[in-house]
């Protein structure tokens, strides 16, 4: 998969209520906007009937979400495809992964999104790779003894 081009501004984790649970912003912009962007596409997604595509655009960016919970907001010019595979690959990585895991292991999913992803850009696109370095380290392996890649 090509991502070298491809960006993504902003990624998002919610619930079906609209509660955010995970937020990681690639562009710089205050508090107070961040909060407003979240509200709204929130609100729109979970507006959206389920049959309908995982593709919308919103202001100059084009926003991709899978199974309501996963939102990507990427540049006009970026691929839509390229940004779902990114998402799956990011719930895989979760592996097993329930809303209470990011609410309460919250650090070990920022830092799995952020050996994935630098700067908005996948880093590495082999699930096994990425899972290897999240083993070596850092949060998600249970500190520096070690342990469990996954969330649970």
């Amino acid at each position: 998969m090509n991502t070298e081009a491809h960006t993504c501004t902003d990624i998002w984790g919610f619930n079906r209520q609209g509660k955010l649970r995970l937020q990681k912003w690639y562009v710089p912009l205050c508090d107070k906007e961040k909060k407003r962007i979240g509200r709204e596409l929130v609100q729109t997604i979970l507006a959206r009937k389920a049959k309908m595509c995982s593709f919308l655009e919103w202001r100059d960016l084009k926003v991709v979400y899978k199974s309501l919970y996963f939102c990507c907001a990427i540049e006009e010019q970026d691929n839509e495809l390229i940004t779902l595979e990114i998402i799956h690959r990011y719930v895989e990585l979760l592996d097993k992964v329930c809303e209470l895991d990011i609410i309460f292991n919250f650090e070990k999913a920022y830092f799995i999104l952020d050996e994935f992803l630098l700067g908005g850009e996948a880093q590495e696109t082999s699930k096994k790779t990425v899972l290897k370095a999240i083993g070596t380290g850092g949060p998600a392996a249970g500190g520096e003894n070690g342990g469990s890649t996954g969330l649970v």
